[in-house]
């Protein structure tokens, strides 16, 4: 794989934190690529800003830190609104269809939502809303093998959270398998939320 820039960012208490070392963790030890991995937090544990960068790469990352992300998911409006002015011309842009209202968006950015707190809930618990968008993520992106992010899943998250961890990864993927690109023309042709300016 090229070198790909991630942000994921939302609020603490959404698993962002973790997203982002599932996703680093595939990458570099089951899928024998490389990854660095940092992150950032208000002084609240939960509720406050959130985010990490995460860069993987097929040879080793020579500087640690995201300046134009590849990829960028969010999680909350407060993500979008601080980190989409960010993402690289051209970049793919992941959100949570039901907190996230898009805007302001380059012309060529390729825009996925996906209700993965409305999933999570489905699912039982809210706080695997992560593991639905780290499904979603996989399956949109083709950045990384499925088996090798699964893995990660499994290794990731307590014993007795493994299976409905998997569950929630799956039904991400699930949905992420079908999804369609949107192009910021067409967001609210699509279903995704929109803020007129």
């Amino acid at each position: 794989m090229q070198l790909t820039e991630i942000r994921v960012a939302g609020f603490g208490g959404q698993g962002v934190i973790l997203s982002a070392i599932v996703l680093g963790k595939a990458a570099s030890i089951y899928q024998g690529a490389f990854a660095t991995m940092t992150q950032n937090f208000g002084p609240e544990a939960r509720g406050g800003a959130c985010s990490a960068q995460l860069i993987v790469s097929d040879s080793p990352v020579l500087y640690p830190y995201v300046s134009q992300p590849d990829i960028l998911v969010v999680m909350s409006q407060e993500a979008s609104n601080r980190f989409v002015s960010e993402l690289k011309d051209g970049g793919t842009l992941i959100v949570e269809q039901d907190l996230v209202r898009v805007s302001e968006l380059k012309g060529n950015v390729k825009v996925y939502s996906v209700p993965a707190t409305r999933i999570a809930e489905e699912l039982g618990k809210r706080m695997v809303l992560n593991s639905v968008m780290v499904g979603f993520f996989t399956a949109v992106t083709h950045l990384l093998e499925p088996d090798a992010v699964r893995k990660a899943v499994a290794d990731s998250v307590p014993a007795s959270f493994r299976d409905l961890n998997l569950k929630a990864f799956e039904r991400g993927f699930e949905y992420g398998a079908t999804a369609q690109a949107v192009s910021p023309q067409s967001l609210e042709d699509a279903g995704v939320a929109y803020a007129q300016e």
